[in-house]
């Protein structure tokens, strides 16, 4: 696995999501096999690239504490990712 943001490699193993952690923010890493699976749970939102009415969604605590939490979206036609801030 290899962290996109800064280029550092990991060859700890079989390993499905490996954590690196960056100055002030945490970045999971996905293997291609776990982003086949697909257990994130399903919400109505609009695809800005194919404009399929369904998407995947997750929250992530991207800013401090006392701010609202990022929410995530994928198309679970074409696989787009985009977010929205709460």
């Amino acid at each position: 696995m290899a962290c996109v943001k800064c280029g550092y490699t990991s060859s700890r193993g079989d390993k499905v999501v490996s954590r690196l952690s960056h100055e002030r923010e945490s970045i999971i890493v996905l293997s291609r096999e776990e982003q086949k699976i697909r257990t994130l749970p399903k919400t109505k939102a609009d695809c800005p690239k194919c404009s399929n009415r369904e998407a995947f969604y997750w929250l992530v605590q991207t800013r401090g504490a006392d701010e609202s939490s990022t929410q995530f979206f994928r198309c679970t036609n074409c696989g787009a990712t985009w977010r929205e801030n709460s």
